[in-house]
């Protein structure tokens, strides 16, 4: 966070302190202390990325080492300006004389500074995205976690309403654990493929974070404009998701399996052997 400009605070994120969640790339278990995620461990790999990034963008354009591409088409042109129809470097041969002559162009340099400019706004979109969706999986593990001390409460309070009933009511004690244990495999269930679907698309959004921050360096413009066509697209889906998916408020609350066995004991004690017929 401290070196990347493009990064959102993470302050307004209410990650809870004590929560545990799993890294969606090594699947490995993390436990948050009072710092909260601030006490994570440093990604170096991607500051490692950023600061070549800002190395990268603070140097002047001219002193880049940039080689000229020409056109393939009249070989001692260079590649100079941009097709907007088309959507492909040029050079003004053929604007004037070739393939191009009908189509309206823009200056190179202009059309790089333009797109760059978009991608480096893509880039801020998906890295506070990416926040956003690390948060909620940290809140959904914590949910995980509820569900699982609840049911567990649930089924040692169900247990020793069953024990002062006797072998009588063993079987349907058996029965209600069962159906404890379905709702809370089913609620469980449910909220783990919501981590596995927000871990998965964030991951492929940090990946997509790298393509693009490897495009930004890109020095060569006719290059980048090659490579930049099909990153826009890709930016603008990989931003549209969904956040409406979690679970609603209270889902985690297995309360609803409480039980009274005071009218079934009041019963087992008027049992008496049958007389007559």
């Amino acid at each position: 966070q401290a070196s990347n400009p493009l990064w959102q605070s993470r302050g307004s994120s209410a990650v809870p302190s004590g929560g545990r969640f799993r890294c969606p790339s090594c699947r490995h278990e993390v436990v948050l202390d009072r710092h909260g995620v601030y006490g994570l461990q440093r990604n170096l790999l991607v500051e490692n990325i950023i600061d070549i990034y800002k190395q990268e963008s603070a140097r002047p354009l001219h002193a880049k080492a940039e080689q000229h591409l020409m056109c393939e088409e009249h070989e001692d042109e260079r590649i100079n300006v941009y097709c907007l129809r088309c959507e492909a470097p040029t050079c003004s041969l053929c604007k004037v004389f070739g393939a191009h002559k009908d189509c309206e162009v823009a200056p190179l340099p202009a059309v790089y500074q333009r797109q760059k400019s978009e991608l480096s706004d893509g880039i801020a979109m998906l890295v506070a995205g990416n926040d956003r969706i690390q948060a909620i999986i940290t809140q959904m593990e914590e949910i995980c976690h509820t569900i699982e001390e609840n049911g567990r409460r649930q089924k040692q309070h169900l247990g020793l309403r069953f024990d002062s009933l006797y072998s009588i009511l063993e079987e349907r004690k058996k029965e209600l654990l069962q159906s404890i244990a379905r709702e809370q495999e089913a609620k469980v269930q449910r909220v783990r493929g919501l981590i596995r679907q927000y871990g998965d698309h964030l991951e492929a959004s940090s990946k997509l974070v790298e393509s693009a921050i490897q495009a930004m360096e890109e020095p060569q413009m006719a290059v980048y404009l090659q490579v930049w066509i099909c990153l826009p697209c890709r930016i603008t889906d990989m931003s549209k998701v969904s956040m409406s998916s979690r679970p609603e408020p209270g889902y985690e609350n297995m309360d609803h399996f409480s039980i009274n066995v005071d009218y079934v004991a009041e019963m087992l004690r008027t049992i008496e052997f049958q007389t007559g017929a």
